[in-house]
């Protein structure tokens, strides 16, 4: 079978244009990276592979500590103030965006982190380019402040240049602002998947696996909270006693009330191994105990669960912890030594954007904040007991 006759695939992410603010939507209702975050933290499995994915990116900071204490805003940040941030952006996001402030002499004086999921990029002009970057404070529109919702409108969403260190570029900015006292700087906005164009993070191909994923720990919560865990049924004579309170030690007497109206007390592991009381009217039926068991729905989800667990850990690409987890590899130093390693060098890609980025910003610091020009991360290591 050819690529032509195969069933024809949806969309897997599109970008419309919102013409009413002038930004192209990232996604198709704008809001896609704020569900990617719900989803990857609904998901124990996804959660946990996205923290470790984060960690290594972070890995052990920037080699040059002195550059990494580097207070870079009014705010008293330092480098790896921002850094430690621009990491989470870039697991989550696979793209981070910073705010970059100028002085008359058109040189960098202060650069501050804009979290990712805020940023909108501006309609193209003729020419291709993107001007504008969009930001505001809550895409969904149910922010509030002072009581208020922040509304999705132009009136409360900011439009900050492009991220262009050009002198010229930046002198034309302030005039066309009206001083500097009115200039809004820039956003370096950064993608891994290309100059202006909307990232996708590495485990967008396993969505439905990250659902999946959360509905079999749903399942796993009413299993043992909300299961028919009763132990058994006690069958007797109406008007019999049904014997005593494990409490209090007093008889519980008779009990006239319908079953129906209490199957709840029979349910969840608080109530687990209860017995049930069903009264009769017929003189000639005896006490007697029925033995019940209770359905395990665990079981039935097995292999869904190994096999979306198996996926995940594809996607970010930690099949070494997923062997390790199974008990195919055992545990030890040098096994773990050897999974750092190769995930150090595949979450390299990523750093080594995120050293370039720095880079630009600081070549046009108004003073020479990093005179190494180190701006390597280091790897992250494994430290063993021994």
């Amino acid at each position: 079978m050819n690529i032509n006759n195969v069933k024809k695939p949806l969309p897997r992410y599109i970008d419309p244009y919102w013409s009413n603010l002038n930004i192209q939507a990232y996604g198709k209702d704008n809001l896609y990276p704020q569900r990617l975050f719900d989803l990857i933290r609904n998901s124990s499995v996804g959660g946990s592979c996205l923290d470790r994915y984060e960690t290594f990116i972070e890995g052990d900071g920037l080699r040059n500590t002195e550059f990494a204490e580097y207070v870079c805003n009014r705010k008293g940040d330092t480098i790896d103030d921002l850094y430690r941030l621009i990491a989470q952006d870039m697991a989550l996001y696979h793209g981070f965006a910073l705010h970059v402030n100028y002085n008359m002499m058109c040189e960098i004086t202060e650069v501050t982190h804009v979290p990712f999921q805020q940023c909108r990029l501006e309609e193209e002009s003729e020419d291709g380019k993107v001007i504008y970057i969009n930001v505001h404070s809550d895409w969904t529109g149910k922010k509030t402040r002072k009581g208020r919702v922040i509304r999705v409108d132009k009136q409360n969403t900011k439009k900050i240049f492009c991220f262009n260190p050009r002198k010229e570029v930046v002198l034309s900015q302030i005039v066309k602002a009206g001083g500097i006292e009115n200039y809004k700087g820039q956003i370096l906005w950064y993608s891994m998947d290309g100059k202006f164009v909307y990232p996708i993070p590495i485990y967008d191909k396993v969505v439905t696996n990250l659902s999946i994923d959360e509905g079999l720990d749903n399942v796993k919560y009413r299993n043992v909270r909300n299961n028919f865990l009763v132990a058994g049924m006690l069958i007797h004579k109406k008007g019999q006693s049904i014997g005593v309170d494990p409490d209090t030690g007093e008889e519980l007497g008779e009990n006239t009330s319908n079953i129906s109206e209490s199957l709840n007390i029979f349910q969840g592991d608080e109530n687990a191994c209860a017995l049930m009381d069903v009264e009769v009217q017929q003189d000639e039926d005896i006490p007697k105990f029925v033995s019940f068991e209770g359905n395990n729905f665990d079981k039935k989800y097995e292999s869904t669960e190994t096999s979306s667990t198996k996926k995940i850990y594809i996607a970010f690409g930690q099949e070494p912890w997923y062997r390790i987890l199974e008990g195919s590899l055992g545990f030890s130093s040098e096994i773990l030594t050897d999974a750092y390693s190769y995930y150090n060098s595949y979450v390299s890609k990523e750093r080594r954007a995120i050293s370039r980025e720095l880079k630009r910003i600081f070549d046009h610091w108004y003073i020479n904040a990093n005179p190494s020009e180190d701006y390597e991360i280091q790897p992250l290591t494994y430290i063993s007991a021994t």
